[in-house]
């Protein structure tokens, strides 16, 4: 009898607390039947929304030591229940510490450490990007360990101090937020071209808004080239100037082009000199790598993929083909294609040269069409094989004139792909801005070829009517066919190596200036004029 009531005590004394806790039975039910602590349950239910939320943001965990990215959001929600309130103060004895010489925001907003790009601050005294600034955020660990106080939200512009967690609201910040984040108001973009006024870097050094240098991180001239043409098209700039006009695009391109756009010609920076980092990443991912920073590109290429690829972005639904791009560069060719129906070779077989001639004339098919064009491809003639005297290579010179001859709409261009046609071009309709392409490269099996041909052309006052036939303008519209050259860019060196620059105007003072990377220097329309002249971007006149 004793054996028996010690057996059901031990019984009763080993049974499992789950037995007289109905959550714990729960629990080791959904285990499997293995009872589970407490602390075990909260961290697989800590891991389990840990999988869910890294299944929502697609696969990437934005978390830091199980901080929440956004501290902004979780500072609304604190205030709706009324636990915390963020202090805001006018005072902290750490603003003296801030240190504007090393702080550059033209780099990718991600943190140093974690490299995401979510909820990032930037410390205002040594420049770096650190994520969150929660108890066991990166930015809060800094503040700690190196003891730097001041950090501003890269998204948000707010300023604050830690380890204490305040909100510094101080004027003498704005300039940095200014730095941060360009902006302008429509009557200052109005009156831009009409600024005279130089600005001074914190190094001392000046220099015009506009005419600012773009660093050439590793063989990315020709985007810098390509960039500094395309800011002298005011109705493109002032466009681009105005977040406002594209804040329903969803392309990182346009707005990496619009910020870039806002920096260049912003006139509080903290240095002479501008990064375009943001926009080539934007670039590489947007053109499948197509582009990319280390590999030299052709700058005609990127020219008509850029204008191409944010026409694409910027279209709305309501206008179609109607953007800013179409607007400033578009044209409209009428072109006349003759294909042959036979191949000449057979009836050169059949019968007399005469019969062919009256043959070929007869069996070719016309086919005329209307085309627009962003950029018109102007072709050279080939240089002189044989050296003169002195043993050196002739260099010969032709006016643009003549090879503008090719769309006179009489002129036959002879065209291989995708078939063999003869063609015939004529402009019916002028852009605002004209693009020129010089072809100077030629590519066959082995190599590439230059043609170092100068081409004689007017820095102002182009007159296209006297030697391309215009249409007549409709009503009491009046013919717009004189054009002055705003941007001239120049290759440089060997095919396929070398390097780019160009000659930019600015408006404000009429005085050009040669542009090479981080190079601006003053220079003579005459200079610009004896350039090997590689592509052009005309304004027509009002």
């Amino acid at each position: 009898m004793e054996e028996s009531r010690k057996r059901r005590q031990s019984e009763s004394d080993e049974a499992p607390a789950s037995l007289a806790n109905p959550k714990r039975q729960r629990l080791s039910d959904e285990n499997g039947g293995t009872p589970l602590q407490l602390s075990e349950h909260i961290e697989q239910e800590e891991t389990k929304r840990g999988e869910d939320l890294e299944k929502s943001n697609g696969g990437e965990v934005n978390e830091v030591n199980g901080e929440e990215n956004d501290d902004e959001e979780e500072d609304r929600q604190v205030l709706a229940r009324g636990h915390r309130h963020v202090e805001v103060r006018r005072d902290c004895p750490y603003l003296d510490t801030v240190n504007r010489q090393v702080l550059d925001f033209d780099f990718e907003k991600f943190c140093s450490i974690s490299l995401s790009n979510l909820n990032v601050y930037a410390c205002l005294v040594c420049g770096k990007y650190f994520q969150g600034r929660g108890l066991k955020s990166h930015a809060y660990t800094h503040s700690l360990e190196a003891g730097h106080h001041v950090f501003i939200n890269l998204q948000t512009e707010k300023v604050y101090c830690l380890p204490d967690g305040y909100e510094i609201n101080d004027f003498s910040l704005d300039d940095i937020r200014h730095v941060l984040n360009p902006r302008f108001t429509r009557e200052q973009v109005a009156h831009l071209d009409q600024n005279k006024q130089w600005s001074r870097a914190l190094d001392g050094s000046n220099y015009l808004p506009g005419m600012v240098g773009l660093n050439n991180i590793k063989e990315t001239d020709f985007v810098n080239v390509t960039i500094q043409s395309l800011m002298r098209v005011t109705p493109l700039r002032n466009f681009f100037l105005i977040p406002e006009n594209y804040e329903n695009s969803k392309s990182p391109l346009v707005h990496r082009f619009g910020e870039l756009t806002r920096k260049i010609w912003h006139a509080r920076n903290f240095k002479g000199q501008v990064s375009p980092h943001e926009f080539l990443q934007a670039v590489m991912k947007a053109s499948n790598k197509r582009f990319q920073i280390g590999v030299q590109s052709d700058p005609v290429e990127f020219m008509s993929w850029l204008l191409n690829t944010l026409h694409s972005n910027l279209k709305s639904s309501k206008k179609k083909n109607k953007s800013i791009i179409y607007d400033c560069f578009q044209g409209e060719l009428e072109v006349v294609k003759e294909i042959p129906k036979r191949p000449l070779v057979e009836n050169k077989e059949n019968g007399s040269e005469e019969n062919n001639n009256k043959a070929a004339n007869e069996e070719v098919v016309t086919e005329t069409s209307r085309v627009p064009f962003l950029m018109l491809g102007l072709d050279l003639p080939p240089p002189p094989l044989f050296k003169d005297a002195m043993e050196k290579n002739i260099i010969p010179q032709i006016p643009l004139f003549n090879i503008l001859t090719k769309f006179d709409g009489e002129t036959v261009t002879e065209v291989v792909r995708p078939c063999i046609a003869r063609m015939r071009y004529r402009v019916i309709r002028l852009p605002k801005y004209l693009i020129l392409h010089m072809r100077r490269f030629t590519k066959n099996n082995f190599f590439i070829e230059k043609n170092p041909t100068i081409v004689n052309f007017p820095v102002k006052n182009l007159e296209l009517k006297d030697y391309i036939p215009l249409p007549m303008p409709k009503g009491n519209e009046k013919l717009r066919s004189k054009y002055d050259l705003i941007a001239n860019i120049v290759h440089d060196g060997k095919p396929g190596e070398g390097c780019y620059r160009v000659f930019v105007q600015r408006k404000s003072e009429e005085q050009w200036y040669e542009m090479q990377d981080l190079h601006v220097t003053e220079t003579l329309p005459q200079i610009v004029a004896l350039s090997e002249t590689y592509m052009q971007i005309y304004e027509q006149h009002e």
